[in-house]
């Protein structure tokens, strides 16, 4: 599979980038800023995400209602999420409004009004946010596993920040951020759908001419010496356990990253792997068990999610590690590994024919590699891979000494620091 993909650079850096989908009638247009939650000090916790809502609300020459009222009117969605190493914000259409999407989406990236009324109001907004997730302990505990994996470390800070720093933040300060931080040269303005390049190119450098071309931000690397805890524990008035067990590991730039990803189908991303088999269907311990990858630029982690029958957790945890450790000792058959290959290399291929999915595409993969990594490259990546080469990757992976677990416990039935302790020597 090969995406018709073109990109260009104009004066000022930005890079844009198209993938050609002549079979659509839309266009899904996205721009990228290179700066996340990772580009924050610990006073600075949240403003990534404060600066994502406060681009809604206004600019020079528009309200937000005119900015909802310039897409949604024309049947269009948009929307934006804030990650640690990138911010977007995008929007799909009908292909023959795409420029007006592209003027709405610059206007609002290069000359946000950031009125104080807004900023005061959006104050509140994301305080309650706060709170929502404060009150989802299936939020809660991946909050607090981040913490423990990466200590001290913006990585493994909550990306919405504190109240205490939402209250705190002057409009001097919001603005500082990002003017030093979204810059020409860690900005990527990407198209997907029914779009020609030059004509992509020569809109794009007239809209986005005032951005300065300055050098892209740099941010504080997780090293060696990045401290992590074992185990959290807090206890909680629930009624459910919810716990996340993480793996500190390698970046995305690893080339054992198709292996993991292989790994993680076969551990727990579906119904069919063996973490909801063993956990869910034969033990009923859990409604919700799941593993998932988070890779940054150098660092990373397998993180493994559920929420389980309080009294049980324990025996939850025993099994899960001890599918952990019939990975490392033992090989998958060829049979499972063809099922997690056809099962990724599905997915990659379903998810390609949409025209988010491939502006999204050629978005991150720009941001986080500096270049398109073709579809078909990956899928050769994942058919390259051996039984063999997943138990090597599990033995590398699956020790106590790369691990964190934090739970969120019903106050009554909180287990000990030295059981969920003892119970992680299983992987010793």
């Amino acid at each position: 599979m090969k995406l018709n993909y073109q990109e260009s650079v104009l004066p000022n850096k930005v890079r844009v980038l198209s993938a050609y989908m002549p079979q659509v009638q839309s266009v899904a247009c996205g721009i990228w800023a290179g700066v996340g939650g990772r580009y924050e000090s610990r006073r600075q916790s949240g403003v990534s995400h404060f600066i994502e809502h406060l681009l809604f609300k206004g600019t020079a020459k528009r309200s937000a209602r005119a900015i909802s009222q310039a897409i949604e009117g024309r049947g269009g969605y948009f929307n934006a999420f804030t990650q640690e190493e990138a911010t977007c914000y995008y929007s799909r259409i009908g292909a023959k409004h795409a420029w007006t999407v592209l003027d709405v989406l610059t206007d609002m990236y290069i000359a946000p009004r950031f009125a104080p009324a807004d900023i005061d109001k959006e104050r509140g907004v994301i305080i309650e946010e706060i709170m929502m997730y404060r009150d989802q302990p299936s939020q809660l505990v991946q909050d607090f596993l981040g913490e423990c994996l990466w200590n001290n470390h913006p990585v493994g800070r909550p990306l919405i920040g504190t109240p205490e720093n939402i209250v705190r933040m002057s409009r001097e300060e919001i603005l500082a951020f990002k003017d030093k931080k979204y810059t020409g040269a860690n900005t990527y303005l990407a198209f997907a759908g029914k779009v020609d390049h030059a004509e992509c190119v020569e809109r794009a450098q007239k809209a986005m001419e005032r951005l300065p071309g300055r050098p892209a931000p740099r941010c504080p690397r997780v090293t060696e010496q990045t401290g992590q805890t074992p185990v959290f524990i807090y206890p909680k008035d629930i009624e459910q356990t919810h716990m996340a067990l993480g793996l500190r590991l390698f970046g995305r730039r690893d080339a054992r990253r198709f292996t993991l990803k292989l790994l993680n189908v076969i551990l727990g991303e579906n119904m069919s792997s063996r973490l909801f088999q063993s956990v869910r269907e034969k033990h009923g311990l859990a409604y919700s068990v799941h593993s998932g990858m988070h890779l940054f630029d150098e660092t990373g982690a397998l993180v493994i999610s559920a929420g389980l029958e309080k009294a049980k957790a324990l025996k939850a945890l025993q099994l899960i590690l001890s599918e952990l450790k019939r990975l490392t000792d033992r090989t998958v058959s060829a049979t499972e590994l063809k099922r997690a290959k056809d099962y990724a290399i599905g997915q990659l291929e379903i998810g390609l024919e949409s025209t988010i999915n491939q502006m999204m595409w050629i978005g991150e993969n720009n941001l986080s590699f500096g270049r398109l990594i073709q579809p078909a490259e990956v899928m050769a990546a994942y058919q390259a891979v051996t039984a063999e080469d997943l138990q090597v990757l599990a033995q590398e992976i699956c020790k106590a000494e790369r691990m964190s677990i934090a739970l969120v416990t019903p106050t009554e039935s909180t287990p000990s620091e030295a059981a969920v302790t003892a119970a992680l020597k299983q992987l010793a």
